[in-house]
Protein backbone atom coordinates (compact mmCIF):
# COMPACT_ATOMS: atom_id res chain seq x y z
CA UNK A 1 0.00 0.00 0.00
CA UNK A 2 1.43 3.60 -0.71
CA UNK A 3 2.73 5.67 2.04
CA UNK A 4 1.06 9.43 2.47
CA UNK A 5 2.04 11.63 4.59
CA UNK A 6 -1.70 12.27 5.83
CA UNK A 7 -0.64 14.04 8.71
CA UNK A 8 0.94 16.86 7.29
CA UNK A 9 -1.15 17.26 4.39
CA UNK A 10 -4.87 16.84 6.15
CA UNK A 11 -4.28 19.72 9.02
CA UNK A 12 -6.90 18.48 10.87
CA UNK A 13 -6.56 18.58 14.61
CA UNK A 14 -8.89 16.64 16.33
CA UNK A 15 -10.34 17.94 19.59
CA UNK A 16 -10.10 15.47 22.91
CA UNK A 17 -13.56 14.52 22.88
CA UNK A 18 -16.71 14.73 20.66
CA UNK A 19 -20.10 13.90 20.47
CA UNK A 20 -20.92 11.32 17.85
CA UNK A 21 -22.22 12.87 14.61
CA UNK A 22 -25.18 11.13 13.41
CA UNK A 23 -24.57 10.98 9.22
CA UNK A 24 -26.58 7.96 7.94
CA UNK A 25 -30.06 10.35 7.44
CA UNK A 26 -30.93 7.88 4.30
CA UNK A 27 -31.27 5.02 6.64
CA UNK A 28 -33.62 6.59 9.16
CA UNK A 29 -34.78 9.93 10.55
CA UNK A 30 -34.44 10.94 13.38
CA UNK A 31 -38.15 11.64 14.66
CA UNK A 32 -39.18 15.69 14.31
CA UNK A 33 -40.09 16.60 18.24
CA UNK A 34 -43.03 18.38 17.04
CA UNK A 35 -43.95 14.74 15.50
CA UNK A 36 -43.45 13.15 18.82
CA UNK A 37 -45.43 15.51 20.35
CA UNK A 38 -48.37 15.22 18.53
CA UNK A 39 -47.97 11.46 18.57
CA UNK A 40 -48.23 11.39 22.19
CA UNK A 41 -52.30 11.33 22.94
CA UNK A 42 -52.63 8.53 20.66
CA UNK A 43 -51.13 6.62 23.04
CA UNK A 44 -52.95 7.51 26.05
CA UNK A 45 -56.17 9.24 26.09
CA UNK A 46 -56.95 9.07 22.59
CA UNK A 47 -56.40 5.47 22.05
CA UNK A 48 -59.74 4.00 20.03
CA UNK A 49 -59.61 1.58 17.46
CA UNK A 50 -60.37 4.06 14.39
CA UNK A 51 -62.07 0.98 13.07
CA UNK A 52 -64.67 1.09 15.77
CA UNK A 53 -68.19 2.84 14.32
CA UNK A 54 -69.97 2.06 17.10
CA UNK A 55 -68.85 5.09 19.71
CA UNK A 56 -67.11 8.45 20.12
CA UNK A 57 -63.83 7.30 20.68
CA UNK A 58 -63.45 5.30 18.05
CA UNK A 59 -64.98 8.24 15.30
CA UNK A 60 -62.18 10.22 16.92
CA UNK A 61 -59.48 7.29 15.60
CA UNK A 62 -60.88 7.56 12.59
CA UNK A 63 -60.94 11.95 12.00
CA UNK A 64 -57.06 11.43 13.06
CA UNK A 65 -56.11 8.09 10.65
CA UNK A 66 -58.40 10.56 7.70
CA UNK A 67 -57.09 14.35 8.65
CA UNK A 68 -53.19 11.78 8.64
CA UNK A 69 -53.98 10.65 5.34
CA UNK A 70 -54.98 14.32 4.12
CA UNK A 71 -51.76 15.33 4.99
CA UNK A 72 -50.15 12.64 3.55
CA UNK A 73 -52.12 12.79 0.37
CA UNK A 74 -51.59 16.47 -0.13
CA UNK A 75 -47.89 16.24 0.06
CA UNK A 76 -47.80 14.26 -3.51
CA UNK A 77 -51.17 15.83 -4.74
CA UNK A 78 -53.27 13.42 -3.96
CA UNK A 79 -56.49 12.39 -2.36
CA UNK A 80 -56.82 11.10 1.19
CA UNK A 81 -58.95 8.31 -0.60
CA UNK A 82 -56.62 7.09 -2.55
CA UNK A 83 -53.92 6.83 0.61
CA UNK A 84 -53.06 3.28 1.45
CA UNK A 85 -51.50 3.05 5.21
CA UNK A 86 -48.85 0.38 5.15
CA UNK A 87 -46.17 -1.00 7.56
CA UNK A 88 -43.37 1.17 5.45
CA UNK A 89 -42.34 1.27 1.93
CA UNK A 90 -41.14 -1.69 1.40
CA UNK A 91 -44.80 -3.10 1.95
CA UNK A 92 -46.24 -0.51 -0.23
CA UNK A 93 -43.48 -1.43 -3.27
CA UNK A 94 -44.80 -4.91 -2.60
CA UNK A 95 -48.23 -4.15 -2.57
CA UNK A 96 -48.13 -1.77 -5.78
CA UNK A 97 -45.71 -4.32 -8.13
CA UNK A 98 -47.08 -7.61 -7.11
CA UNK A 99 -50.77 -6.27 -6.26
CA UNK A 100 -50.83 -5.43 -9.91
CA UNK A 101 -49.09 -8.37 -11.58
CA UNK A 102 -51.60 -10.14 -10.67
CA UNK A 103 -54.41 -8.68 -12.05
CA UNK A 104 -52.26 -7.83 -15.25
CA UNK A 105 -54.64 -8.93 -18.21
CA UNK A 106 -53.34 -11.25 -20.85
CA UNK A 107 -52.51 -8.85 -23.10
CA UNK A 108 -49.87 -6.87 -20.55
CA UNK A 109 -47.21 -9.63 -19.47
CA UNK A 110 -44.10 -7.46 -18.94
CA UNK A 111 -42.57 -5.25 -16.13
CA UNK A 112 -39.96 -2.67 -16.45
CA UNK A 113 -37.15 -1.06 -13.63
CA UNK A 114 -34.34 1.07 -13.64
CA UNK A 115 -31.16 -0.97 -13.07
CA UNK A 116 -30.40 0.72 -9.56
CA UNK A 117 -33.97 0.22 -7.84
CA UNK A 118 -34.29 -0.51 -4.14
CA UNK A 119 -33.65 -4.02 -2.88
CA UNK A 120 -37.38 -4.61 -2.02
CA UNK A 121 -38.02 -3.71 -6.04
CA UNK A 122 -36.46 -6.05 -7.49
CA UNK A 123 -36.81 -8.85 -5.00
CA UNK A 124 -40.62 -7.77 -5.92
CA UNK A 125 -40.12 -8.41 -9.69
CA UNK A 126 -38.14 -11.44 -9.46
CA UNK A 127 -41.01 -13.18 -7.48
CA UNK A 128 -43.27 -11.61 -10.32
CA UNK A 129 -41.53 -13.33 -12.89
CA UNK A 130 -41.63 -16.22 -10.85
CA UNK A 131 -45.39 -16.35 -9.71
CA UNK A 132 -47.06 -15.04 -12.40
CA UNK A 133 -44.62 -15.56 -15.66
CA UNK A 134 -44.21 -11.79 -16.43
CA UNK A 135 -41.05 -10.95 -18.54
CA UNK A 136 -38.76 -8.56 -16.18
CA UNK A 137 -36.86 -6.04 -18.00
CA UNK A 138 -34.20 -3.76 -16.78
CA UNK A 139 -33.51 -0.13 -17.67
CA UNK A 140 -30.16 0.96 -17.64
CA UNK A 141 -28.48 4.49 -16.18
CA UNK A 142 -25.52 7.01 -17.20
CA UNK A 143 -22.55 7.21 -14.46
CA UNK A 144 -24.82 9.50 -12.66
CA UNK A 145 -27.75 6.96 -12.32
CA UNK A 146 -30.27 8.85 -14.63
CA UNK A 147 -32.46 5.96 -16.35
CA UNK A 148 -31.70 6.17 -20.05
CA UNK A 149 -34.82 7.81 -21.58
CA UNK A 150 -33.49 6.41 -25.22
CA UNK A 151 -33.23 2.93 -23.85
CA UNK A 152 -36.60 2.99 -21.77
CA UNK A 153 -38.24 4.22 -25.03
CA UNK A 154 -36.91 1.60 -27.13
CA UNK A 155 -38.81 -0.68 -24.13
CA UNK A 156 -41.97 0.19 -24.26
CA UNK A 157 -45.05 -1.17 -25.92
CA UNK A 158 -48.89 -2.46 -25.42
CA UNK A 159 -47.22 -5.50 -23.82
CA UNK A 160 -46.23 -3.30 -20.43
CA UNK A 161 -48.48 -2.96 -17.52
CA UNK A 162 -45.83 -0.80 -15.61
CA UNK A 163 -43.06 0.79 -15.46
CA UNK A 164 -40.90 0.67 -11.66
CA UNK A 165 -38.51 3.95 -11.19
CA UNK A 166 -37.11 5.49 -8.15
CA UNK A 167 -37.43 9.12 -7.37
CA UNK A 168 -34.53 9.71 -5.82
CA UNK A 169 -31.95 7.00 -5.13
CA UNK A 170 -31.05 6.03 -1.34
CA UNK A 171 -27.43 5.01 -2.13
CA UNK A 172 -26.14 8.24 -4.50
CA UNK A 173 -28.91 10.44 -4.87
CA UNK A 174 -29.44 10.88 -8.11
CA UNK A 175 -33.08 12.81 -8.78
CA UNK A 176 -34.93 11.28 -11.76
CA UNK A 177 -36.72 13.32 -14.36
CA UNK A 178 -40.31 11.80 -13.33
CA UNK A 179 -42.29 13.83 -15.99
CA UNK A 180 -39.99 12.86 -18.88
CA UNK A 181 -40.92 9.33 -17.71
CA UNK A 182 -44.36 9.33 -17.43
CA UNK A 183 -44.28 11.51 -20.83
CA UNK A 184 -43.11 8.55 -22.29
CA UNK A 185 -45.28 5.70 -20.86
CA UNK A 186 -48.69 7.89 -20.86
CA UNK A 187 -48.39 7.06 -25.24
CA UNK A 188 -48.36 3.43 -24.20
CA UNK A 189 -51.11 3.71 -21.55
CA UNK A 190 -48.37 1.96 -18.87
CA UNK A 191 -48.36 2.83 -15.41
CA UNK A 192 -46.38 4.44 -13.40
CA UNK A 193 -44.90 3.17 -9.95
CA UNK A 194 -42.41 5.32 -8.27
CA UNK A 195 -40.61 4.26 -4.88
CA UNK A 196 -40.17 7.75 -3.35
CA UNK A 197 -39.24 7.12 0.42
CA UNK A 198 -36.18 9.67 -0.31
CA UNK A 199 -37.88 12.40 -2.55
CA UNK A 200 -39.81 14.43 -0.06
CA UNK A 201 -36.61 15.36 1.87
CA UNK A 202 -34.91 15.68 -1.67
CA UNK A 203 -37.20 17.55 -3.79
CA UNK A 204 -40.26 19.31 -4.47
CA UNK A 205 -43.33 16.14 -4.11
CA UNK A 206 -46.25 18.55 -4.44
CA UNK A 207 -46.94 17.21 -8.07
CA UNK A 208 -45.81 13.69 -7.93
CA UNK A 209 -49.04 11.98 -8.15
CA UNK A 210 -49.91 14.22 -11.33
CA UNK A 211 -47.19 11.99 -13.25
CA UNK A 212 -47.11 8.19 -11.19
CA UNK A 213 -50.33 6.02 -10.71
CA UNK A 214 -48.78 4.78 -7.41
CA UNK A 215 -46.30 6.07 -5.15
CA UNK A 216 -44.16 4.54 -1.95
CA UNK A 217 -43.68 6.74 0.83
CA UNK A 218 -42.10 5.73 4.48
CA UNK A 219 -42.84 8.09 7.54
CA UNK A 220 -38.93 7.12 8.78
CA UNK A 221 -37.32 8.82 6.24
CA UNK A 222 -39.46 11.80 6.49
CA UNK A 223 -38.94 12.75 10.37
CA UNK A 224 -41.82 10.68 11.22
CA UNK A 225 -42.09 7.46 12.77
CA UNK A 226 -40.50 4.08 12.17
CA UNK A 227 -43.23 1.34 11.81
CA UNK A 228 -45.45 2.75 8.91
CA UNK A 229 -45.28 4.26 5.47
CA UNK A 230 -48.17 4.52 2.90
CA UNK A 231 -48.80 3.71 -0.73
CA UNK A 232 -50.73 6.19 -3.17
CA UNK A 233 -52.90 4.46 -5.50
CA UNK A 234 -54.26 6.58 -8.07
CA UNK A 235 -58.27 6.46 -7.66
CA UNK A 236 -59.00 4.74 -11.18
CA UNK A 237 -56.52 2.00 -10.71
CA UNK A 238 -57.29 0.85 -7.14
CA UNK A 239 -59.68 -1.65 -8.92
CA UNK A 240 -56.23 -3.11 -10.65
CA UNK A 241 -54.57 -3.92 -7.20
CA UNK A 242 -54.46 -7.52 -5.63
CA UNK A 243 -54.13 -6.64 -1.81
CA UNK A 244 -51.40 -8.70 -0.11
CA UNK A 245 -53.02 -8.90 3.08
CA UNK A 246 -56.71 -9.70 3.71
CA UNK A 247 -58.63 -9.84 6.95
CA UNK A 248 -61.51 -7.04 7.76
CA UNK A 249 -61.40 -5.12 4.42
CA UNK A 250 -60.04 -2.04 6.22
CA UNK A 251 -58.94 0.63 3.58
CA UNK A 252 -61.14 -0.11 1.07
CA UNK A 253 -59.85 -3.72 1.41
CA UNK A 254 -56.44 -2.87 -0.30
CA UNK A 255 -55.13 -3.47 3.21
CA UNK A 256 -56.45 -5.12 5.74
CA UNK A 257 -55.81 -4.78 9.54
CA UNK A 258 -55.91 -2.06 12.17
CA UNK A 259 -54.45 1.37 11.18
CA UNK A 260 -52.23 2.24 14.07
CA UNK A 261 -53.48 5.58 14.55
CA UNK A 262 -50.45 7.10 16.72
CA UNK A 263 -48.11 6.01 13.67
CA UNK A 264 -50.48 7.84 11.26
CA UNK A 265 -50.41 10.99 13.09
CA UNK A 266 -46.84 11.25 13.73
CA UNK A 267 -46.31 10.76 9.51
CA UNK A 268 -49.10 13.63 8.59
CA UNK A 269 -47.55 15.62 11.28
CA UNK A 270 -43.77 14.98 9.29
CA UNK A 271 -45.98 15.29 5.82
CA UNK A 272 -47.16 18.83 7.10
CA UNK A 273 -44.05 20.16 8.51
CA UNK A 274 -42.24 19.46 4.72
CA UNK A 275 -44.85 21.46 2.94
CA UNK A 276 -43.77 24.45 5.04
CA UNK A 277 -42.42 27.00 2.66
CA UNK A 278 -38.82 26.90 4.67
CA UNK A 279 -38.17 23.56 3.96
CA UNK A 280 -36.78 25.17 0.50
CA UNK A 281 -33.95 26.96 2.64
CA UNK A 282 -33.23 23.60 4.24
CA UNK A 283 -32.75 21.55 1.42
CA UNK A 284 -30.21 24.67 0.81
CA UNK A 285 -28.36 24.93 3.71
CA UNK A 286 -28.41 21.32 3.91
CA UNK A 287 -26.19 20.77 0.33
CA UNK A 288 -24.39 23.53 1.29
CA UNK A 289 -23.29 21.60 4.28
CA UNK A 290 -23.11 18.43 1.92
CA UNK A 291 -20.84 20.16 -0.53
CA UNK A 292 -18.55 21.46 2.30
CA UNK A 293 -17.75 17.93 3.56
CA UNK A 294 -17.51 16.59 -0.36
CA UNK A 295 -14.78 19.66 -0.69
CA UNK A 296 -12.93 19.16 2.66
CA UNK A 297 -12.41 15.37 1.91
CA UNK A 298 -11.97 15.69 -1.84
CA UNK A 299 -8.91 18.09 -1.95
CA UNK A 300 -7.23 15.90 0.50
CA UNK A 301 -3.74 14.04 0.59
CA UNK A 302 -5.80 10.64 0.37
CA UNK A 303 -7.75 10.15 -3.20
CA UNK A 304 -11.47 10.80 -2.29
CA UNK A 305 -14.37 10.72 -5.43
CA UNK A 306 -17.64 11.30 -5.63
CA UNK A 307 -20.22 8.71 -6.95
CA UNK A 308 -22.96 9.67 -8.48
CA UNK A 309 -24.19 13.34 -10.07
CA UNK A 310 -23.14 16.44 -9.93
CA UNK A 311 -25.19 19.75 -8.94
CA UNK A 312 -28.82 19.75 -8.19
CA UNK A 313 -30.02 16.78 -9.31
CA UNK A 314 -29.19 14.99 -6.25
CA UNK A 315 -30.37 14.51 -2.86
CA UNK A 316 -29.11 17.72 -0.92
CA UNK A 317 -27.40 15.45 2.28
CA UNK A 318 -26.31 12.94 -0.23
CA UNK A 319 -22.41 12.62 -0.36
CA UNK A 320 -21.55 8.87 -1.48
CA UNK A 321 -17.85 8.70 -1.55
CA UNK A 322 -15.07 6.53 -2.51
CA UNK A 323 -11.71 5.69 -0.79
CA UNK A 324 -9.46 4.56 -3.43
CA UNK A 325 -7.71 1.70 -2.34
CA UNK A 326 -9.51 1.06 0.94
CA UNK A 327 -12.06 -1.09 2.43
CA UNK A 328 -15.26 0.81 3.04
CA UNK A 329 -16.01 -1.62 6.19
CA UNK A 330 -12.46 -1.15 7.62
CA UNK A 331 -13.44 3.00 7.40
CA UNK A 332 -16.87 2.58 9.11
CA UNK A 333 -14.99 0.75 11.57
CA UNK A 334 -12.32 2.92 12.02
CA UNK A 335 -15.29 6.21 12.67
CA UNK A 336 -16.83 3.78 15.57
CA UNK A 337 -18.04 5.16 17.85
CA UNK A 338 -17.99 8.64 16.77
CA UNK A 339 -19.52 8.48 13.38
CA UNK A 340 -22.65 7.04 11.79
CA UNK A 341 -22.17 6.36 8.07
CA UNK A 342 -23.14 3.44 6.35
CA UNK A 343 -21.97 1.17 2.64
CA UNK A 344 -25.74 2.08 1.11
CA UNK A 345 -29.09 0.42 1.87
CA UNK A 346 -29.49 -0.20 5.70
CA UNK A 347 -32.04 -2.86 4.45
CA UNK A 348 -29.58 -5.24 2.82
CA UNK A 349 -26.86 -4.85 5.75
CA UNK A 350 -24.89 -8.04 6.48
CA UNK A 351 -25.18 -9.38 2.71
CA UNK A 352 -21.68 -9.27 1.52
CA UNK A 353 -21.70 -8.43 -1.68
CA UNK A 354 -21.24 -5.10 -3.49
CA UNK A 355 -23.74 -2.18 -4.29
CA UNK A 356 -25.66 -3.15 -7.34
CA UNK A 357 -26.04 0.32 -7.58
CA UNK A 358 -22.61 1.25 -7.74
CA UNK A 359 -21.99 -1.51 -10.33
CA UNK A 360 -24.82 -0.02 -12.15
CA UNK A 361 -23.05 3.25 -12.61
CA UNK A 362 -20.23 1.52 -13.54
CA UNK A 363 -17.77 1.01 -10.63
CA UNK A 364 -15.86 -2.53 -10.24
CA UNK A 365 -16.23 -4.57 -7.45
CA UNK A 366 -13.19 -3.71 -5.57
CA UNK A 367 -14.42 0.22 -6.45
CA UNK A 368 -17.29 -0.65 -5.17
CA UNK A 369 -16.27 -2.15 -1.64
CA UNK A 370 -14.34 1.25 -1.42
CA UNK A 371 -17.35 3.06 -1.18
CA UNK A 372 -19.35 5.31 2.12
CA UNK A 373 -22.75 6.85 1.83
CA UNK A 374 -23.08 9.69 3.96
CA UNK A 375 -26.01 11.51 4.77
CA UNK A 376 -26.84 14.50 6.00
CA UNK A 377 -30.50 16.15 7.63
CA UNK A 378 -32.76 18.10 9.05
CA UNK A 379 -30.91 18.46 12.21
CA UNK A 380 -27.71 18.55 11.19
CA UNK A 381 -24.96 21.24 12.46
CA UNK A 382 -21.80 22.99 10.95
CA UNK A 383 -20.04 21.86 13.67
CA UNK A 384 -21.01 18.55 13.15
CA UNK A 385 -19.93 18.62 9.59
CA UNK A 386 -16.52 19.66 10.88
CA UNK A 387 -16.41 17.07 13.23
CA UNK A 388 -17.36 14.52 10.65
CA UNK A 389 -14.56 15.41 8.33
CA UNK A 390 -12.21 15.25 11.26
CA UNK A 391 -13.19 11.59 11.95
CA UNK A 392 -12.89 10.34 8.15
CA UNK A 393 -9.48 12.16 7.82
CA UNK A 394 -8.54 10.45 11.27
CA UNK A 395 -9.72 7.29 10.16
CA UNK A 396 -7.67 7.91 7.01
CA UNK A 397 -4.79 8.40 8.72
CA UNK A 398 -5.15 5.08 10.59
CA UNK A 399 -5.53 3.16 7.44
CA UNK A 400 -3.09 4.66 6.16
CA UNK A 401 -0.26 3.90 8.91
Amino acid sequence: MRTVNVHAKWGCALPRKLAAVYADYQATTPADPLVVERMLPYWKEAFGNPHSIDHAVGWNAAKAVHDAATAVATLIGADADEIVFTSGATEANNLALLGLAHRAPPSRRRILVSAIEHKCVLAAVQAIGERYGIRVDTIPVDREGFVDLNCLDAELDESVVAVSIMAVNNEIGTIQDIPAIYALLERHGILLHCDAAQAPCAMYVSELATYADLVSLSAHKIYGPQGIGALYIRRDVQSRIEPLIYGGGQQEGLRSGTVPVALAVGMGVAAKILRAPEQQAERERLAGQRNRFVRLLTEGAVPVTLNGPVGEKRHPGNANLRFEGLSAQDVLGSLQPRLAASTGSACTSGIPEPSHVLRAIGLDGEQADASVRFSFGRFTTDDEISQAVCFVKDALVSAFR
